[in-house]
């Protein structure tokens, strides 16, 4: 492995070609990780191609940045795939540098040694005396790319992140604990983090959060005791299971699902964050004493009715609870957790733990109801979704078109958003492909309600145009209509 000639030419790109925006995640900081990662990689003992994987692992980890900033990992090890066959590294040594690439996408996870290194090394600088220094630069970085909305909100994050974080092996803790815990206190003092989470603002999302906590926990105890446990239904996840451990055990309900979700409310501490922790216990525990002491009456016995409104009722909870930044069911944060330790999805996840409840259910209680609750976790789902994302869910929409300058300023100065551009070639058609033509690709955030005004837009402009829509989860900035964040 010729790791000194590759880590030349690694280098000269991040010298020469990164954007100037990037004051932290440039040549410097890799510089800096693999020399922490080849320190801590000889106290730890690794031999010398170990040695050699983490070290290229540290040299590569950022390299994606070259290309773009979104998913900047997958970009690294495509880097990586691309240059390390040509300085004799094997296939299975350039896939080890990929996994450990990966490993600095969620650094509270290390599976063995060599990702410990690598994570600890990313991160050495929470225990060193030039953390202001470097927060600086990752501050003016991330507000040059538009990731942080103003200076107030840094301080809270950088301490949720050193809060959540720990080091992994033996000589990063010897190096770099006490100083990272020195550091974490100096900011908390000087930033008056107590204070800012008492102001007004602050106090206000407080409140609302507590209102939609609230809220969210009483219509899911109706939904549970007036709809689906006097009927036998289930839903999934941790829920399910409750459901189905207080059928089988006659166990109280309230008390199950507050015992079930513990667990999970630990693992968010590590896996998400404190604040989430806590608001998923108080969300827990309030619903556990709603289920205890509220006098829900039964609201039907038809089957149908039970599945559609039982889980519409239940979604409506859960989505509330979900606005306010916390989980009803610890199903996700399983989920989470254990995608990191998995080759399956958090999607995969979440449907094998629900086939499993559905399955028992079916044996003990009857394929019947299992099929209606299956219904009611569908319509639950179909509620969190409208309740969470809102009914004007925001769709992403790519247009190429021939007649692009009249298309952008129609978008711009008649629906009213805003666009980017990207430049691109159309063309390279069967039997043509070698003919193509430069255009404009555009690019426009819409909401569900403007998706038919924007096809008729495009229509009226250009009927030939091509154009293609994907469903935005999260979309924060630029000309969108101002939601509340949690």
């Amino acid at each position: 492995m010729q790791l000194t000639k590759v880590s030349v030419l690694i280098m000269y790109r991040l010298e020469n070609e990164l954007s100037p925006k990037f004051t932290y995640h440039n040549a410097d900081h890799t510089a800096r990780v693999m020399e922490i990662a080849r320190q801590l990689a000889d106290e730890e003992g690794l031999d010398e191609d170990d040695k050699t994987i983490v070290i290229t692992a540290g040299l590569f980890h950022d390299a994606g940045f070259l290309t773009g900033v979104e998913n900047h990992e997958e970009s690294s090890c495509a880097l990586a795939r691309e240059h390390l066959p040509s300085y004799e590294y094997s296939p299975q040594q350039v896939e080890e540098v990929c996994r450990l690439i990966m490993a600095t996408k969620d650094p509270k996870i290390a599976k063995d040694t060599l990702e410990a290194i690598i994570c600890d090394a990313d991160l050495s600088y929470f225990g060193t005396d030039s953390f202001q220094t470097y927060s600086a630069k990752l501050y003016k970085e991330q507000k040059a790319l538009h990731r942080i909305p103003k200076i107030e909100n840094w301080p809270e994050k950088q301490v949720e992140l050193m809060r959540s974080h720990r080091y992994f092996t033996n000589s990063a803790k010897k190096h770099f604990d006490e100083k990272k815990e020195q550091n974490l206190q100096h900011l908390i003092k000087t930033n008056k983090l107590s204070t800012s989470l008492l102001s007004h603002d602050n106090h206000g999302f407080i409140v609302q959060d507590l209102l939609l906590i609230v809220a969210g926990v009483i219509i899911a105890g109706f939904a549970l005791k007036g709809f689906l446990v006097p009927n036998q239904f289930f839903d999934g996840g941790i829920t399910g299971i409750s459901l189905l451990l207080h059928e089988q055990y006659h166990f109280n309900l309230g008390y199950i699902i507050v015992l079930a979700n513990v667990p999970f409310i630990i693992v968010s501490y590590f896996a998400i964050n404190f604040k989430f922790a806590i608001k998923t216990f108080i969300c827990v525990l309030l619903l556990g004493i709603c289920l205890l002491y509220f006098p829900y009456p039964m609201m039907t016995s038809d089957k149908l009715l039970i599945s559609i409104f039982g889980g519409f009722f239940l979604g409506i909870g859960i989505g509330l609870t979900m606005r306010a930044g916390c989980a009803l069911d610890g199903v996700e944060i399983l989920a989470l957790f254990t995608i990191k330790r998995t080759s399956f999805t958090i999607t995969e996840i979440i449907l094998g733990i629900n086939v499993m409840i559905f399955s028992i259910a079916a044996i003990k209680f009857g394929v019947e109801t299992a099929l209606y609750s299956v219904l009611t976790y569908f319509t639950a789902s179909k509620t969190v979704d409208y309740v969470v994302e809102g009914i004007e869910a925001y769709t992403g929409v790519t247009i190429i078109s021939g007649q692009s300058d009249i298309m952008k300023e129609r978008l711009v100065n008649q629906l009213g958003r805003g666009i980017t551009v990207y430049k691109g070639e159309r063309g390279f058609l069967p039997g043509n492909f070698h003919q193509s033509s430069e255009c404009d690709i555009i690019f426009t955030v819409v909401t569900r309600l403007e998706m038919r005004k924007l096809k008729n837009l495009v229509a009226e402009t250009d009927p030939k145009a091509f154009v293609f829509a994907s469903t935005i989860k999260e979309a924060t900035g630029g000309i969108l209509r101002r939601r509340s964040t949690h």
